[in-house]
């Protein structure tokens, strides 16, 4: 809480310029001891940017520094790295993952900061050849993870472990630091289910009544009104306010993140019993870590919005990956009536299904590459689309690539320099509606669409969602939309099924009681 007075951080007259881009206009942020502080923003509003100003991230310095001052503790300091950071108690949790896939939970947790113990050479030669204490550092990190109320295996390997689960291993690391007096909190809940954030959001509650000071970056307002006792809006770089929780209210908040009301384009209601099925699931096994489908039998009707939602790692984000070849697959799958080969991405693709992966960057961009060529790449490698033919040979189509590049970024809003900028430039929630983009090159009959708005703006998220309901009216496209925000779900879809322990437990109209949704995703009951 702010009640004792104590500043610990203050940033005065923040600005930076990229490459003659100004992405922040004199911001000034103060955080108390133990106050848990809000900044809420649209996806380029300069929020990731001022949090890297603060971290000491290279990315602020290599391209000239910025303007202004930082205080920490009442004293002016200069960070120059995230080492200056650290070492003045500074943790942060990034939007994107910092993870080492192939190492264990521990070794994510205690790495760079290993314990280590005596043994009969380092006796005789020296500290330098002590050996690691395994037993030390995984009670640590158990330790940490329980602060959290997190039961995860702290010997089990990162890679195989769900988004969700990471994102608490992130956390965790951060934590287990000593001397922690400011923690950052970039993006944490966005690929949490709404139990899993629940959860973590009684975690910061602890961590402020223990006298720590969290900035807390979210896209759910819901959250920010929730544990946040203070809350600064930006805009396009510009500080438009800064206010107790108690003067204002989540539709305010929203209005003043994107200078107008929020209103979503109304979902119609069709009649499903005159509809042909259009793609058939029948014992559906996937073998995808930490998500493992089980059993699943499911028919999709033409032109219709089909939801998938459930608790983390029960099984609802492995159906699409599984039907469309990502992990080994058995069972049957039909599609317009004819058999498709599961365990072969490249003929699904083929027969006009695709996929809007969870994993953007594991899965949904080439980093290095420019937004119009992550745009076109799958269309132009599966269905040759965007090429010249002369003869035996062809090109690409230049002009055509960059007008319908040009068309995705207005329509979905894709903050950028130009569509030459490369991806791994963009903010999170760009980066996610440049994979929405390349999902719509192939022009798919059915597309899954896996988490599209995690880490998404309130502005971006009704973009996102209006554009497939869109598709879906005008364009007849079936859409397959799993999602961990139940309200996500039941605002677009024409029917929801829930999963649990790798099973369809039941199926709901949108505007069914909460309770029938609870129990379902308790594994209580079936409703068909």
């Amino acid at each position: 809480m702010e009640g004792n007075g104590q500043i610990v951080l203050e940033m005065k007259n923040i600005s930076k310029e990229y490459y003659g881009n100004k992405v922040l206009k004199g911001i000034n942020l103060s955080v108390h001891k133990g106050e848990i502080h809000g900044i809420v923003g649209e996806n380029g509003a300069g929020k990731s940017t001022l949090m890297n100003i603060l971290f000491g991230m290279s990315v602020i310095h290599s391209t000239g520094g910025f303007e202004g001052s930082i205080e920490f503790l009442g004293k002016p300091v200069t960070i120059s790295s995230p080492f200056d950071a650290m070492a003045l108690g500074i943790g942060m949790v990034h939007q994107e993952f910092m993870l080492i896939p192939g190492y264990s939970v521990t070794e994510n947790i205690k790495l760079n900061r290993e314990t280590t113990k005596e043994n009969v050479i380092s006796r005789i030669l020296g500290p330098g050849l002590q050996t690691l204490d395994w037993k030390s550092m995984g009670q640590d990190a158990k330790k940490a993870l329980a602060r959290l109320e997190m039961h995860i295996d702290e010997w089990a390997k990162v890679a195989g472990l769900p988004v969700g689960h990471m994102q608490f291993v992130e956390i965790a690391r951060e934590l287990d630091k000593e001397h922690i007096k400011l923690l950052v909190f970039d993006e944490p809940t966005a690929v949490l289910t709404e139990t899993e954030a629940d959860t973590l959001l009684s975690a910061l509650r602890r961590l402020s009544e223990n006298g720590i000071s969290i900035l807390f970056i979210t896209h759910r307002l819901h959250e920010i009104m929730e544990v946040c006792q203070r809350i600064t809006v930006l805009r396009d770089g510009v500080q438009v306010a800064s206010k107790l929780k108690s003067e204002t209210t989540i539709e305010e908040l929203a209005q003043l993140m994107v200078g107008h009301s929020i209103e979503y384009m109304g979902k119609r209601k069709v009649n499903l019993t005159e509809r042909k099925t259009i793609l058939k699931i029948r014992d559906l096994k996937v073998l995808m870590p930490g998500e493992t489908v089980q059993k699943v039998d499911l028919d999709i009707k033409e032109g219709e919005i089909f939801g998938i939602g459930g608790l983390a790692g029960q099984g609802k984000i492995g159906i699409a990956n599984g039907v469309m070849g990502l992990y080994d697959s058995y069972g049957s799958v039909e599609f317009e009536g004819k058999e498709i080969s599961i365990n072969n991405p490249r003929e699904v693709l083929k027969r006009g299904l695709a996929l809007l992966s969870e994993d953007r960057r594991g899965v949904g961009l080439l980093l290095d590459m420019s937004v119009e060529m992550n745009i076109i790449a799958p269309a132009v490698e599966i269905q040759r689309k965007f090429l010249k033919k002369f003869g035996f040979f062809s090109l690409l189509d230049r002009s055509q690539i960059r007008s319908f590049a040009l068309d995705m970024i207005q329509k979905l809003d894709i903050r950028c320099l130009s569509p030459d900028q490369p991806v791994k430039r963009l903010s999170g929630g760009n980066q996610q509606k440049v994979c929405i983009a390349k999902a719509l090159a192939l022009e798919p009959k059915l597309l899954f669409v896996s988490e599209p708005t995690r880490g998404i703006d309130i502005g971006a998220k009704k973009r996102v969602l209006d554009t497939l309901v869109e598709l879906n009216q005008k364009n007849g496209m079936t859409i397959v939309l799993t999602s961990s925000e139940l309200a996500e779900l039941r605002s677009i879809c024409d029917r929801i099924a829930i999963i649990s322990e790798g099973r369809v437990m039941g199926i709901l109209d949108p505007d069914a009681e909460d309770a029938q949704f609870g129990l379902l995703m308790a594994g209580e009951y079936a409703v068909r």
